[in-house]
């Protein structure tokens, strides 16, 4: 039986904005394309581009910036791998020089461990200059893994990759120390922009997150994360620009936090594991280039400024999706109106 022909797929890819950004690698405004089936998405992150325009700006820092990969070994005991373990953060300057002899770009930044019974996990972490860095620390993790087998000869391998990473999966280790690039974004919201384009209220925001964010995530379980649908905003912006789009797992693992400030709105949310890259597998491709051109990451250090991009990104169809939220009826009215006007056109 011969194989079939693949056909190309084609995600419907809209262009929003202006955004208005106010960050160290980031400032001015910015068009953002977005790859992806939910028609509703487009206007909802242009109303909140909208605001950022009116209100100042969002103001985007990164905290972090650091790929992980993780090697689980086994000792003969639980004492033997805390031992092992002991000594490699006793040398942690000999382990900087395995990693990073298998890389120009990477830099060794820390790592983290856990030994359960006889096993011992071992979370490498390192910056990946312009690189997503998925590669990269598995090519310096592979040789770290060698490295520790005959440095310590009682151990035996286990796997390369060993879930403490933690790659493609929510995870508290994650959320805690990051992967990726971890950005906060923030924006305060004028009373008046609130009623005459949000058609809401600072307190009537801050009473929904509360009910719906923070309480309705604790009864769900939720791993420290409180958020409406910042996995919408990831996987069109990571498909748009060539990105895993698989990392939206994690990446979407994260905290929206407001206030009530007088009678505005202070609005924030924080990505700890936002992996973005602006070279590597996808990066080649004729859109994603373009994207990126668009976008102005095609420069030394661009996947910082694409990082933030991201992070005003998700903070602008955050916003706008949670106002509605506001107003019983609003978001469903929306969607029919603006996904039954494609249908007919197609």
């Amino acid at each position: 039986m011969n194989r079939p022909e693949p056909v190309t797929t084609q995600i419907p890819t809209n262009v929003v904005g202006p955004m208005q950004i106010a960050a160290s690698c980031c400032k001015g405004d910015v068009w953002v394309p977005l790859a992806t089936f939910e028609t509703p998405l487009i206007p909802s992150v242009n109303r909140g581009a909208r605001v950022s325009r009116l209100c100042g700006g969002i103001h985007a820092t990164i905290l972090s910036d650091a790929m992980t990969r993780s090697v689980v070994l086994q000792a003969p005991s639980a004492g033997q791998a805390a031992a092992v373990w002991q000594q490699l953060n006793m040398h942690k300057q000999q382990v900087a020089r395995q990693v990073e002899s298998t890389t120009r770009f990477g830099k060794f930044v820390d790592l983290h461990g856990e030994v359960i019974g006889d096993l011992l996990f071992v979370r490498l972490a390192m910056s990946t200059g312009d690189a997503a860095g998925h590669n990269m620390l598995t090519t310096a993790a592979d040789t770290l893994m060698t490295w520790m087998l005959q440095q310590f000869p009682q151990l035996q391998y286990v796997s390369i990759s060993g879930n403490f990473c933690s790659d493609k999966k929510v995870s508290a280790v994650n959320a805690i120390l990051g992967r990726g690039k971890s950005v906060v974004a923030e924006l305060v919201v004028t009373q008046q922009v609130c009623q005459d384009v949000l058609h809401t209220t600072a307190q009537r925001m801050v009473q929904l997150h509360q009910s719906k964010n923070l309480i309705g995530s604790i009864a769900a379980g939720s791993i420290r994360s409180a958020n409406a649908h910042f996995a919408n905003m990831l996987l069109a912006f990571y498909l748009a620009t060539g990105q895993d789009a698989a990392n939206i797992v994690e990446g979407s693992q994260g905290m929206v936090h407001m206030q009530q400030r007088n009678n505005d709105l202070y609005f924030s949310v924080t990505l700890p594991n936002l992996i973005v890259g602006t070279v590597g597998n996808g990066k080649q491709l004729d859109f994603a280039r373009r994207h990126l051109d668009m976008l102005g990451c095609n420069t030394p250090g661009g996947s910082q400024r694409l990082a933030v991009i991201c992070a005003a990104t998700v903070l602008c169809g955050e916003l706008s999706l949670l106002a509605a939220q506001t107003n019983p009826g609003e978001l469903m009215r929306a969607h029919r109106l603006l996904e039954r006007r494609t249908a007919d056109k197609s």
